[in-house]
């Protein structure tokens, strides 16, 4: 866990220990979620360093993490499900709750065996979503678990696969864009059909006869504040105190970005002006 005495000035580390809680997940999927359903098809293994998602044509399965975090940086290890996986989704999410909820995730769309995954990546704030980018990876996602990260901060959200940013969000509320800042989120995963829409439109569908579908997960770290129920408590979460509160992206990553999303972008909602057709959304012009 983060020291509230050590890395800012003392005064102001005094004021956030007093309201909040940094929390550092421990790395141990006993102490740091739940399984919340799949009926058995989500397992921690050993001495919980691992957690195993699967899905059959019964039902998929998922966990939640413990703690609510609002703001933070959150890594996940992932393994995802080889072979002929069309049809399925694995995910890596955070989300609040209710219609008004806040959302920002990965997905992690199958295909047919030989093709390569889709990482769908969206934002979600005040239950409006619709800012997908989607990108195929570098490496093959199922060999080997990648490390797969958000970075979330009152000045923008990134996407990282491997430390290399692929997507930045950034805030843009003086446009009257919404984003996620009042909303305390966990931290989520699941695996589940979505063979009407994952894999090439919904075109080419499950073998079920294949299942089950196994993604494996470790790995998991948090670093965020982890806010009390007390809206006061929840803005005093918003101050400066933590490195990933206040960082950006330097030169060097930016430019890492723009080559990922030139090589391996496949979809952008800031270039559809067919969905868009009386104008792309407001953020899309917006410059850094």
């Amino acid at each position: 866990m983060a020291s509230c005495s050590t890395g800012r000035a003392l005064a102001v580390a005094m004021t956030l220990c007093s309201v909040l809680l940094l929390a550092a997940a421990a790395g141990n999927f006993y102490q740091d979620v739940d399984i919340t359903w799949g009926d058995g098809r989500g397992k921690i293994l050993g001495d919980g360093q691992l957690l195993t998602l699967s899905l059959d044509r019964s039902s998929g399965s998922g966990f939640q993490s413990k703690n609510q975090y609002l703001y933070g940086r959150f890594d996940m290890q992932i393994k995802l499900v080889p072979g002929n996986s069309a049809g399925t989704v694995a995910t890596f999410y955070l989300s609040s709750q209710g219609s008004q909820h806040d959302e920002i995730d990965f997905e992690f769309l199958g295909n047919a065996t030989g093709e390569p995954y889709t990482v769908h990546t969206n934002v979600y704030s005040q239950g409006k979503g619709g800012r997908e980018q989607q990108f195929r990876m570098w490496f093959d996602p199922t060999k080997d678990f990648h490390t797969y990260s958000v970075l979330w901060n009152p000045a923008h959200i990134v996407f990282y696969v491997d430390g290399t940013a692929i997507r930045e969000f950034r805030n843009r509320e003086a446009m009257g864009v919404a984003f996620p800042r009042t909303q305390a989120m966990r931290v989520y995963a699941s695996m589940w059909d979505a063979e009407e829409w994952a894999t090439q439109g919904g075109r080419v569908r499950t073998d079920w006869s294949q299942a089950p579908f196994t993604a494996s997960y470790r790995g998991f770290a948090a670093a965020g504040c982890a806010p009390p129920s007390s809206s006061s408590s929840q803005a005093a979460c918003a101050a400066p105190g933590s490195p990933w509160m206040d960082q950006e992206l330097d030169g060097a990553a930016q430019d890492r970005l723009r080559q990922v999303q030139r090589d391996y972008m496949i979809y952008n909602y800031c270039a559809d002006t067919y969905r868009f057709p009386q104008g792309l959304p407001p953020e899309c012009s917006a410059s850094k």
